[in-house]
């Protein structure tokens, strides 16, 4: 692709000469940061050739296409920081495998909004802030009791943050204009007040959502968050509470009386680091969509609601969904050789390996393999988990499977939280709702995003791509009698089943 040039000849000069071949032209584009910009590229322009369409728009400056955003840097971001080359992943500079073991989902939280690891009383005030906002008015009772007993979770999550800012008009720059936010950038301590007011809400009933939608399916009244507890054990008494003396606690078996329910301590923290591995990824399709969506400067509940939708998707959060259905399918660690066999044949899919962005392991899987086998050695062996286990092991000693570099990722790795919550007595968790316990964390990576942007130096561009055109040319509009019908698969309407 490039031939290098002698570098005794050479100095450095941080910059890129291309050569427009069709006018002779040569053009010195700047690097910074290892990038360049794509707009200057619309300087490089060119009459049009003979194979060019008016709709090429060659006259008005060369286009860089990227289907997929696989090379595309649409924002610079403090956030955080990705070598899938070398399977590192860091918050904020700080890497996921010490933040893991020494720090709490809500620390990690308050470091990836905020930028800096926060002093013991700027924690305890951003803890008591989000947990108090996890109380849910009482007509979500209502909003809840609308949908279906069988409505997937995640259309319930995702209608839910939407519902959320139909009850805070001072969040809605439609409403109190369009700097409301962006204003922040410039220091407005009110400005500033009223964004956080937004996030400690969304962090906060975040659970409380998620709660709630799991209740729905199993036809439980909803659950007051309660007060005492952090994130992740508050998230587990409001999915598993039954009654003011259910005795469900780490402490019951040694107390013949019942007592109020608190999670095991080795089960909520279990959560709080899977949680904190699942707070922010990077410029991942839902990260992406909220940014997306907040640069029209929507309300940032409508944002996250949209990157809710996004993270839905099988290619996304539904990812790890197709795993458990693939552990199931496989049964038994004996049957994994005939499994990898029928993988190599294509005739089965091997779902949880590999990933866009980590060409080794992903460096969360090792810590979420750690965090398993200690919450198993509390609730007792699992079948699905050994089967996992064994199907690591086996492919990472596979040459088939090594050489196409299709390491387990995190997918692989994220049955475990389902797993770990359905050892909790009374949960029985559908196999639907595992993308609810993707969102919750997540949450904070998008409004971490959602906030970087609003407090950009620069201002906030609305996010307009290009496309190129390859449909039909200019044509005239042909009579009914005169039409000739196309006809055939995808290219009419079907006919479909009218159920009712």
């Amino acid at each position: 692709m490039g031939q290098e040039t002698p570098k005794a000849k050479h100095a450095r000069n941080d910059s890129l000469v291309v050569i427009d071949n069709r006018t002779g032209k040569q053009y010195s584009v700047p690097i910074t940061h290892n990038s360049v910009p794509a707009t200057f590229f619309k300087f490089i322009r060119a009459p049009a050739g003979p194979d060019d369409r008016p709709e090429d728009e060659a006259e008005r400056g060369l286009r860089v296409a990227d289907r997929g955003f696989l090379n595309t840097a649409v924002i610079e971001s403090a956030i955080t920081y990705i070598d899938g080359e070398r399977g590192i992943l860091r918050y904020r500079g700080y890497p996921i495998e010490q933040l893991a073991e020494k720090s709490t989902f809500l620390e990690c939280a308050y470091l990836l909004i905020y930028g800096a690891l926060p002093a013991r009383s700027q924690l305890s005030h951003f803890e008591r802030e989000v947990l108090l906002h996890g109380i849910m008015h009482a007509d979500a009772t209502k909003f809840f009791g609308s949908f279906r007993y069988d409505a997937h979770p995640m259309a319930m999550l995702t209608s839910a943050f939407a519902y959320l800012g139909s009850y805070y008009g001072e969040a809605n720059p439609s409403l109190q204009g369009q700097t409301l936010f962006t204003k922040c950038a410039k220091g407005d301590p009110e400005a500033l007040q009223n964004m956080d007011k937004q996030i400690y809400r969304l962090i906060g009933k975040a659970i409380t959502l998620a709660a709630m939608a799991y209740r729905v399916r199993q036809g439980r009244e909803f659950v007051v968050p309660p007060t005492g507890m952090s994130y992740a054990e508050s998230f587990l008494y409001q999915l598993d509470h039954l009654s003011p003396t259910d005795s469900f606690s780490a402490s019951s078996s040694a107390s013949p009386s019942p007592s109020p329910y608190k999670p095991h301590p080795v089960l909520a923290r279990a959560l709080d680091i899977l949680f904190i591995l699942h707070a922010d990824h990077e410029m991942n399709a839902s990260s992406t969509t909220v940014l997306q969506t907040g640069s029209s400067l929507p309300d940032p509940y409508s944002a996250v609601a949209a990157g809710c939708a996004s993270l839905y998707g099988p290619l996304h959060g539904g990812a790890n969904e197709a795993v458990i259905r693939m552990l199931v399918s496989i049964g038994s660690p004996n049957n994994v050789p005939t499994f990898l066999a029928a993988v190599k044949r294509r005739e089965k899919v091997l779902s949880g390996f590999g990933h866009r962005v980590y060409k080794t392991s992903d460096p969360r899987s090792f810590i979420i393999r750690k965090i398993a086998d200690e919450v198993f050695a509390v609730t007792g062996p699992d079948p699905l988990l050994d089967t996992a286990m064994a199907l690591h092991d086996a492919a990472l000693k596979d040459d088939y499977f090594v050489s196409r570099k299709l390491a387990p990722n995190v997918d692989f790795w994220r049955h475990v939280p389902h797993r770990i919550l359905s050892t909790i007595p009374c949960i029985g968790f559908p196999m639907d709702f595992f993308p609810v316990l993707f969102v919750v964390p997540r949450v904070v990576g998008w409004v971490a995003h959602w906030r970087q942007m609003m407090l950009s130096p620069e201002g906030v561009k609305i996010w307009r791509p290009r496309q190129i055109y390859v449909g039909p040319s200019e044509r005239s509009y042909v009579p009914f009698d005169e039409r000739e019908a196309v006809q055939g698969p995808g290219k009419e309407p079907s006919v479909v089943i009218h159920s009712g």
